[in-house]
């Protein structure tokens, strides 16, 4: 597969709701959109080599979401789940002029998109899922449909984070000196070792953008009766992946409904059904004291049960597993993920 190389373009965008800095490729404003939507604890930085990838029939854009990279910080209120972040992007489309891009969302920007696409779906010419959280949040759930652990949530939200790892994007933290430092958990998290990413120092400065605080990441936290003693708040990035405030279980009734690509790295230990950042997985192995028997949450089974719900509906969907591959997986197998993004833009062409 040949890849192209264009230039790319940083500019910050006014909108209705917020300024926000975008990428581009130069001279494709009359291309087909694609938008990429970042991860957490990343920018659009980790979307650069798959803007260049795309043949110039498209025209990539991938912003920085609220309290990313250089767009504006503005809180995030959890109670509206992630629509603080899906209701900026329709903002941001009306400033550009852009109509039906096709959204490409990679963990975050994954729950983005199936929330844009649950609130607009004539707005929408295809979605393309890169190991995204689940439909029904991250954290507190325990099977296929979603059903909360404790009512409050318990072992979701912004007191799930690790308060070392925060410490040291809060401080801006470049060594290697820990495992919980930013560049180590790119290294372990992101991808799978012992893959180290060519551009790992701009992946490490990207991650350093994260705001953090209870406006921003992880977010705030209530105590809870229920083990491991910790709810969602109302505030910041965690909280709005929250179980109970994030939850998108009837995504097969949208009309119309545009073609679905999910892609995976089978060994991601982010999104997983044992996932290193799921407390109640900790729990089982030991890694968090006093567990209770609490299941993990099956992040995998909970995706597949809500797209094929889509796919009975009518809706046209496609899984791509690639395995050795970790959570980043666009970086990882670059070439393989540029093909098939690629056959999914031309089904919703």
């Amino acid at each position: 597969m040949s890849l192209s190389t264009p230039s790319l373009t940083t500019r910050r965008i006014p909108t209705q709701r917020l300024t926000v800095q975008v990428a581009e490729c130069v001279d494709r404003e009359h291309a087909e959109p694609v938008v990429l939507i970042h991860g957490n604890v990343s920018s659009s930085v980790f979307w650069h080599d798959t803007m260049r990838d795309l043949p110039e029939r498209y025209r990539p854009i991938a912003p920085d979401l609220r309290g990313f990279g250089s767009t504006d910080p503005l809180p995030v209120d959890a109670t509206r789940g992630v629509r603080d972040y899906s209701d900026d992007l329709a903002a941001l489309f009306d400033a550009l002029g852009v109509e039906r891009p096709h959204l490409v969302g990679w963990s975050l920007g994954g729950g983005i998109a199936l929330q844009f696409l649950r609130d607009r779906p004539s707005a929408v010419r295809s979605l393309t899922l890169v190991n995204p959280v689940s439909p029904y949040g991250f954290g507190g759930t325990r099977d296929h449909d979603g059903t909360l652990v404790s009512p409050d949530g318990a072992g979701s939200g912004g007191g799930a984070a690790n308060p070392d790892f925060v410490q040291r994007l809060a401080r801006g933290d470049r060594s290697e000196e820990s495992p919980l430092s930013p560049r180590q958990v790119l290294a372990t998290c992101y991808v799978k070792p012992p893959l180290r990413p060519d551009r790992e120092d701009e992946y490490v400065e990207s991650m350093l953008t994260t705001r953090t605080g209870d406006d921003h990441y992880p977010g705030d936290s209530t105590p809870s009766e229920a083990w491991p003693g910790i709810a969602p708040g109302t505030r910041g990035v965690l909280n709005c992946l929250a179980p109970t405030h994030f939850r998108i279980d009837d995504l097969h009734t949208v009309t119309p409904r545009p073609p679905v690509l999910w892609v995976r790295g089978e060994d991601d230990v982010i999104v997983s059904d044992t996932s290193l950042f799921d407390l109640a997985h900790l729990g089982a192995i030991g890694a968090v004291p006093g567990w209770d028997g609490t299941p993990a949450q099956p992040m995998i089974a909970q995706t597949r049960h809500v797209l094929d719900l889509y796919a009975k509906a009518g809706g046209r969907v496609r899984e791509v597993s690639v395995p050795d591959a970790g959570h980043a997986v666009h970086i990882e197998r670059r070439e393989e993920f540029a093909a098939a993004l690629l056959e999914t833009l031309a089904e919703g062409a």
